[in-house]
């Protein structure tokens, strides 16, 4: 079986990647890796016979692996063109899956403000990861009225205090 799933996995790779690398993992099923679009597909035993179970994932940084996010069985007598199908709409939804969220409400309620990281985009960066958002600090406007009315009041009693007149 695993003759079989290394020269469909090959042959699987050479049609979805340019470059990758094409591993034997621990459990006897075959692992293709593709770094340069931080994302893996691998193919393991059933327990059937010409029959697998397809994984795909993404690549963390460091060069780990993430838990599959998607996951199909395959019959490996189909041709390597419609098994490329579905290991493409599986990495799409790998993709999908990894990308952030619309752009929506931000913590502070008000829709379509969205905080930019040092990109100038929210989402990830091109390399795939995340990029760390700038942490923004402005005092909002009801703190600048709570400053006012603190500095009011003790203006108001420094003058009572130092320098009211004189009744």
């Amino acid at each position: 079986m695993y003759a079989q799933l290394r020269e469909t996995a090959s042959e699987l790779a050479g049609v979805l990647w340019r470059e990758h690398t094409v591993y034997r993992e621990r459990g006897g099923g075959v692992v293709i890796r593709g770094e340069h679009v931080e994302r893996w597909i691998s193919l393991a035993p059933t327990g059937g016979k010409d029959r697998a179970l397809l994984r795909a994932g993404r690549l963390l940084d460091g060069g780990t692996t993430a838990p599959a996010r998607t996951e199909v069985v395959v019959d490996l007598t189909a041709p390597v063109s419609e098994l490329a199908a579905v290991c493409r709409r599986m990495l799409a939804e790998v993709a999908a899956a990894a990308e952030p969220p619309a752009a929506g409400p931000s913590r502070a309620g008000r829709p379509g403000k969205v905080r930019k990281g040092k990109g100038g985009g929210s989402g990830p960066s091109r390399a795939g990861r995340p990029e760390k958002a700038r942490k923004s600090r402005h005092t909002g406007a009801g703190s600048w009225v709570v400053l006012v009315l603190v500095g009011i009041a003790v203006a108001a009693w420094a003058y009572t205090v130092f320098g009211g007149p004189g009744y």
